[in-house]
């Protein structure tokens, strides 16, 4: 099978009512800085925080009465298990989701209030899928794959058919890369949509398999990367890899603290609280300003799910004592 357009736009009508439309915004000041006009698909104000529930709910949604009754199985760092906890959850399903044990607090308390029972394993991707065999094979549940998954890549597609709809056209769209389901199903709406739109991928240096299996044309694996974009840290998928060559113009790698400045510049000048992941292709968009001149340009912000506990703690402290000089 190879996802189409149409399996985008049945994915679509399942989520009606159900996934959030989120909004476009845009940034003068972005605008400014980049020479070109950007319009912001916020999927950090999807519910879970990320696109990831797009996915999710159209793979849950396609399962036959058999296979829900089994119940659904994942392994993912953060977003794609919250959003597959919560997709089951709307449909009535048994979820179970494998985590590193390294994942971020927060995430891995959302993913249980969302009803998922997590089996925390040691933090390589050999643990995670390990883990994940060996409870199929005891508990007979049901592989709904974090990204290398055609009813994955369709729902996540919705995004930016979605931006296409409501943006008009575009002469390029950027947006993160990981394991490739959200840029795969990116580039299938966009060349569908606006055949001469480009699309681009972006992702860390420091976790940049994507790019070089595109460049190269041949699949190359991710091996234990260092990089704070937590959601990027998987090996691209090998169905996500076929449609990310022919359908996929470049990928944008950049260096962390670029990111991170990225991800500061949407907090404070659009009071958008992005994660590290989601904050890539804006770092890219940055990059690659000399290239975008007067260009109308889609980037979707894929999540929005960051550990604020350091720093509201931070601030209780400090909350404590001005408590305490006010009753002096």
């Amino acid at each position: 099978m190879t996802v189409t357009i149409d399996d985008v736009r049945a994915a679509a009508e399942r989520q009606r009512g159900v996934a959030h439309r989120t909004p476009i915004m845009t940034s003068r000041t972005i605008d400014r800085m980049t020479g070109c006009r950007v319009l912001f698909k916020c999927e950090n104000l999807q519910r879970v925080g990320a696109f990831k529930f797009r996915g999710a709910y159209n793979a849950v949604s396609l399962l036959s009465e058999e296979e829900r009754a089994r119940g659904v199985i994942t392994h993912s760092s953060g977003n794609h298990a919250q959003a597959l906890a919560l997709a089951a959850s709307l449909l009535g399903v048994r979820v179970t989701v494998v985590m590193p044990e390294n994942s971020t607090p927060a995430k891995i308390a959302a993913t249980r209030e969302y009803g998922a029972e997590v089996i925390l394993c040691e933090p390589t991707l050999e643990a995670r899928e390990t883990t994940t065999r060996r409870l199929i094979e005891e508990h007979g549940y049901v592989l709904i794959h974090p990204y290398d998954d055609e009813r994955i890549v369709a729902g996540a597609g919705t995004a930016a058919l979605e931006l296409i709809e409501d943006a008009g056209p575009l002469d390029i769209i950027i947006c993160p890369v990981g394991g490739g389901g959200l840029l795969s199903g990116t580039a299938i709406a966009a060349k569908s949509l606006l055949p001469d739109c480009t699309v681009l991928g972006a992702e860390p240096v420091n976790a940049d398999d994507a790019c070089r299996s595109l460049k190269s044309g041949e699949w190359v694996p991710s091996v234990n990367p260092q990089t704070l974009a937590d959601g990027l840290r998987t090996s691209l998928g090998s169905v996500n890899f076929e449609i990310i060559k022919r359908n996929v113009d470049d990928i944008i790698t950049v260096r962390e603290t670029e990111i991170i400045e990225a991800m500061q510049l949407l907090w404070e000048r659009m009071k958008l609280v992005v994660e590290p992941s989601g904050a890539v292709p804006v770092a890219a968009l940055r990059t690659a300003r000399n290239d975008l001149e007067g260009k109308r340009v889609g980037v979707i912000l894929s999540g929005g799910n960051v550990d604020l506990s350091d720093f509201f703690g931070q601030m209780k402290e400090r909350a404590k004592e001005l408590d305490e000089m006010g009753r002096q």
